[in-house]
Formats: structure tokens, sequence, C-alpha cells
């Protein structure tokens, strides 16, 4: 095994915690997989990764991971892990070769410039998260490159005819637009409708429990469930039950859940915030596979949801185009493959 195909990888250690489902782990778990089956020895190392509240504990995690990392290494660090932690980073970016994977538009623009300055590489999730970072910072446009995510090989969802089963998949949190959701739906009290939310609730407790309160004020705790978390089978179950995702969300860096609606041939009704516009793309006849409206605007997802619901031909539209998009969506091999030659690059 040569030191060319040799990476070790810093992942959040809620990686693989079912609990704690995201994008960004379940981006990692699987490239970290692929590099493995494509020949890379990959040595990885979990971090806490609940900041602010855990930033020291995080950082001395990170310090202790790093110093036993010998130099020359490639190392590959998830950008969550990245924030604030330039007094650990930078002082050691001499010796490794680092680049940083970057899921979401930045927060702590200050903070992060040292350690994006000092990367050897930076990867971006989608084409327009990479837009944003080389707005944000001064970085060189060939050190930032794209890697988006992949799909794996899924059942199409068989659909009902009225459209009635509406999915969301995230974390019940401010930033995904849930109570836009609420707020959409509740306009909507003579369709037919049922919408499960799937996702942890313990993000933002307050949140979850402020939904709650407002729908059971508006009528709709019936029709509205939330579930928590759920992977594997159970998260597969609840795709192929549905019939249209609605994603509200406020920002997103890519959007991993639209794609993996669409790998289920599930149309989608989201916002044109980030990289969600990408992500959801467009037919091989030039047909988008879903619906855009303004983040944050309760009456426009009220409309695209009624929408919809009301008309047959739409529907049939829509699906057939989730499903011509499925069969161009790149797999996870793919994304593997963009980021290996990254790291071979920087070895």
């Amino acid at each position: 095994m040569t030191a060319r195909t040799v990476v070790h990888v810093v992942v959040p250690d809620a990686v693989d915690d079912p609990l704690r489902p995201s994008g960004g782990n379940r981006y990692d778990r699987a490239v970290c997989d692929h590099l493995a089956a494509a020949g890379w020895q990959v040595h990885e190392h979990p971090i806490p990764d609940a900041w602010p509240r855990l930033r020291r504990t995080g950082c001395e995690a990170l310090r202790r991971v790093l110093s036993r990392i010998p130099d020359g290494s490639v190392v590959l660090v998830d950008g969550l892990l990245a924030v604030g932690s330039a007094p650990v980073l930078v002082p050691v970016a001499g010796r490794i070769a680092l680049v940083v994977l970057v899921h979401a538009p930045p927060v702590e623009v200050a903070a992060d410039a040292e350690v994006l300055a000092e990367a050897r590489a930076v990867i971006a999730t989608s084409g327009w998260l990479r837009d944003d970072l080389l707005r944000s910072y001064p970085l060189r446009p060939d050190k930032v490159q794209v890697a988006e995510p992949g799909v794996d090989p899924s059942a199409i969802a068989a659909g009902t005819p009225g459209g009635a089963q509406l999915l969301c998949v995230a974390a019940v949190a401010h930033h995904k637009g849930h109570d836009v959701l609420l707020a959409a739906l509740s306009s909507l009290p003579d369709r037919r409708w049922h919408c499960r939310c799937v996702g942890p609730l313990d993000r933002e407790p307050q949140f979850v429990a402020e939904l709650r309160r407002q729908a059971r004020l508006d009528g709709t705790d019936t029709r509205v469930q939330f579930t928590g978390p759920r992977i594997g089978r159970d998260l597969e179950a609840a795709f192929c039950s549905a019939d249209v995702l609605v994603h509200p969300a406020r920002i997103e860096g890519y959007g991993l859940v639209v794609t993996e609606a669409l790998a289920h041939g599930l149309p989608v009704i989201t916002t044109t915030t980030g990289g969600l516009p990408d992500a959801l793309g467009v037919a091989a006849d030039g047909v988008r596979p879903g619906l855009l409206v303004p983040a944050g605007d309760a009456a426009a997802l009220a409309h695209a949801i009624s929408a919809w619901l009301a008309y047959d031909d739409l529907r049939r539209c829509l699906r057939r185009a989730a499903r011509s998009r499925r069969r161009g969506l790149p797999s996870w091999a793919t994304t593997a493959k963009q980021i290996g030659q990254v790291l071979q690059g920087v070895a």
C-alpha cells in the first residue's frame, strides 16, 4: 500500500449514530466505505461534534488525534469539525496534507478563514456551495473542488392516486423550515393530506415544542406525525410509502435528502435556497422533477402543495420527471472517485 492511497479521515462521532442521522454523516460514511472499496487505506478518527457546547472537548480530542498522525499524511477533515478549530489545525497544517470537506455554507467566516487558507484543498458538496466559499473567502478557484453526494440504488415508490402522502425528512430545527411547512398545511384544511416528518427531535427542543403547540391550535396535529429519526429499512419504507417529499429548508449546502427522494422516483417540493435547485436538477427532457418556492414563504409553499394535490396531470408529469432524473443521479462510487482524485493531488 503506497502513501498515496492512505488517508486519515476526521469525522463527527455521530457518523454511525442511528439517533443522529444527517446528510453530512451519510456523506462521510459513504465516502469512507467507497474509498476503502476502491483500494484506499482509510483510518477513521471520530471526534465530538456538538459545537460550540463541546468545543473545548472537541479541540482537545482533535489535537490528540492529529498528534498521532505521521508527518506527510493526507488528512481529510469534516468541515463541521473544522469550525473554530484553527488553534489546532493551523499549527499542524505544515506537516500534513490537510483537506477540508465542507457540507454547509459558512457560519463563522472569520473563524474558518485561517483553516481554509492553510488547507491544501477544499471539497464542497455542490457547485453552489463552491461559489459561496469563493465569495466568502480569498481562496484560489483551483483549490476548491466539488464532489456532489451520490445515491444508493433504491426501489421506486408506487405512489397513491391522490398524492396525499407528504414526507419531510430532516432534523426538526428552524433552518429546515418545519414551521413554514406547518403554516402552509394549516391553510389547506379542506384538502386531503397526511404529512410524516421524519428526523431527530432533540436538536432544538423548544422549537419542536412550539411546533406541536401550533399544530394543536391549527388542528393539524392529527394529520402531521413526528416520527423521530429513521435509518436503514425504516427510512426506505418511509420513502416508498410517500407520494412527494416536501423540504422547506431555509438554507442548504446541497440537500442530500432531495436526491435520495429522487432515487425513489419521488417528486420534490423544495425551496430556491442554496444548492437545492441543483440537487433537484432536471429530467432528460428539461422538466424539473418538482416545484421550487422561495424559502420562508408559507403562502407559496401552500400554493405548491395545493397544486400537487389538485391536479392529476401535474402529479403525472412530476412523477415522470422524477423517474427520469433518477437515472442520471451519481453513485457514491463516483463521489468517492472525485474525492480520491483530490486526495491524490495533495499527497
